[in-house]
């Protein structure tokens, strides 16, 4: 019998972690439920799962810093991406009414995301939580008929939930990207026209610019750039970088080249891209 395939999701069941990781792999999995983004890691790293599903940045929220460090730390290989429309519904026990409702809960980042809606219904008590899948499911286990969760429509599934609000949240078009993460570098697939790359540069007038040249003029596209000081180095940082490419020629010089004017250099991963929402 096939063995399924294990993704560590920071979260719970239903949570937007496994609902992108449903979105990649499909739903024929095991998901490995973890409290945190370390743990995801750790596991990852025992060969307790086969993949880590990990949030990196928020069309809103911005770039998860920690989640950064995290991946060069553990030197996982990057293999894939998702993106994941970020959409939250009110969500409550069958037959609950919304003038029944005295309390919402979600997890802050949610709730901050929806401010807009509970300012039209300030009788509604916000009460911060864990994490937007638990919070579904603390209502199904204590069959709380005077709350609601904010969560996606998989927490609704998940835990027999009604939606009795669609789309609360203030920007329709917010979204998240989620990286592939792999604990050894798979081989190279045909088709790959994405990377994400990590280097420092001498600390001295032009260095970064030099690197990014190079890209430029090899027609290789940086669709994302992030700096994070080296710890105890002041003045020093790692970029971290996406880049995109048409022709595996061109990124391959670019790569060589970029060398030359780089230290710590690592190719994280080398993957399709993968950016429909």
């Amino acid at each position: 019998m096939k063995t399924k395939t294990r993704v560590a999701i920071q979260g719970i069941k239903a949570s937007f972690h496994e609902e992108a990781a449903f979105k990649f792999f499909g739903r024929d999995i095991e998901t490995v439920e973890c409290n945190s983004f370390k743990q995801t890691c750790d596991v990852l790293d025992e060969n307790k799962a086969d993949y880590v599903v990990m949030a990196i940045e928020n069309s809103i929220a911005g770039s998860l810093l920690p989640n950064y460090t995290l991946i060069r730390e553990y030197n996982f290989a990057v293999v894939g991406e998702v993106y994941l429309p970020i959409q939250l519904h009110l969500l409550a026990l069958p037959g609950v009414k919304f003038e029944d409702i005295k309390v919402a809960t979600s997890h802050p980042i949610a709730i901050r995301q929806c401010v807009d809606f509970f300012e039209e219904f300030p009788q509604i008590q916000v009460v911060e939580g864990n994490d937007t899948a638990a919070c579904a499911k603390k209502i199904k286990d204590g069959q709380l008929k005077d709350t609601v969760a904010i969560a996606n429509a998989l927490a609704a599934e998940t835990y027999g939930l009604d939606i009795i609000e669609r789309r609360i949240e203030s920007n329709k078009k917010n979204f998240t990207r989620f990286l592939i993460l792999r604990k050894d570098k798979a081989e190279v697939e045909k088709g790959i026209n994405k990377a994400s790359i990590c280097f420092q540069v001498g600390h001295h007038v032009g260095a970064l610019a030099q690197v990014l040249q190079i890209f430029a003029e090899l027609n290789v596209n940086l669709t994302k750039i992030q700096s994070m000081p080296v710890l105890g180095r002041r003045n020093e940082y790692y970029f971290y970088v996406d880049i995109e490419w048409k022709s595996i020629e061109n990124y391959d010089t670019a790569i060589r080249k970029v060398l030359k004017f780089t230290v710590n250099f690592n190719i994280m991963g080398e993957y399709i891209k993968n950016d429909k929402v």
